[in-house]
């Protein structure tokens, strides 16, 4: 027998239109509630099986939890193109007052890679009981240039294309173009969003549970995670040893990242 019931999908309805969601409801007694929130891009495709695991993983501890295409994402309705940074930041006040009604409790944010950054971003302007970091991105614009490296090292397979590097790119943005980049059309309001994140000004208000893949497990903390956290005036994050699972040429799992998550939440309600 599975120690976790089936998730339960539906569409969220969240104007303009609907959203994609997977309820994951709490085996037991319920110790607490997490909307997830996806990484950008095709991260997204890249971690769905992760993200689902844990799901799974943290439903059987006792949470619950709630998976959310983002507007222009996924299943939900909308393109890519269309997505604004401000309407995540509704999908997800949508997303957690569903949950907290289905619970009868507040619901906390997990998030991986820039959505974890709009979850602390998220987190900064709304009373959230608490955040789950998996490999925050820590600074927009670095993210921002990181994506359209994509697009230029396309354009250097192309014969005859040339993109001018990311200077020329971030021009064509600034000049309020959308650019076309690994089968995604980035519009130019979302950019001028993402470019302007530093999670250094985002310190959270609530309990915050933050882990980093590195790996190998003699491998050093990324060091700008390590000075994020002390400008935060917090711990180090918990370092796990596993595969980029966000990036990986196929489909990866990282088991020891699902354990230690569990572990991080079921032994801060023991504090």
């Amino acid at each position: 027998m599975p120690d976790h019931a089936p998730a339960h999908a539906f569409f969220l309805a969240v104007p303009p239109g609907e959203r994609y969601c997977l309820y994951h409801a709490p085996v037991g007694a319920c110790r607490g509630a997490l909307v997830y929130v996806h990484p950008f891009a095709e991260e997204m495709n890249k971690s769905r099986r992760m993200a689902a695991l844990q799901a799974r993983a943290l439903a059987a501890a006792g949470y619950g939890v709630l998976q959310i295409d983002l507007y222009g994402c996924g299943d939900s309705d909308g393109d890519f193109g269309q997505a604004r940074w401000e309407q995540w930041h509704a999908d997800l006040a949508a997303a957690r007052a569903w949950l907290g009604q289905q619970l009868g409790r507040p619901a906390g944010l997990w998030g991986l890679r820039l959505g974890a950054l709009l979850a602390l971003e998220h987190a900064h302007t709304n009373p959230v009981p608490q955040l789950l970091l998996w490999q925050p991105v820590l600074q927009g614009a670095s993210y921002l240039t990181q994506f359209l490296r994509l697009r230029v090292a396309n354009d250097m397979l192309d014969e005859g294309a040339n993109s001018g590097g990311t200077k020329a790119l971030r021009a064509e943005l600034d000049a309020g173009h959308a650019l076309e980049i690994a089968g995604y059309e980035l519009a130019p309001q979302l950019a001028a969003r993402i470019d302007a994140l530093d999670a250094a000004q985002l310190a959270p208000a609530c309990p915050t549970h933050w882990i980093e893949i590195v790996a190998a497990a003699e491998r050093p903390l990324p060091p700008a995670a390590g000075r994020v956290a002390q400008t935060w005036g917090q711990q180090p994050p918990v370092k796990v040893a596993g595969a980029a699972f966000w990036s990986t040429q196929e489909i990866a799992e990282c088991p020891e990242l699902i354990a230690a998550t569990c572990a991080m939440l079921t032994d801060a309600q023991h504090v």
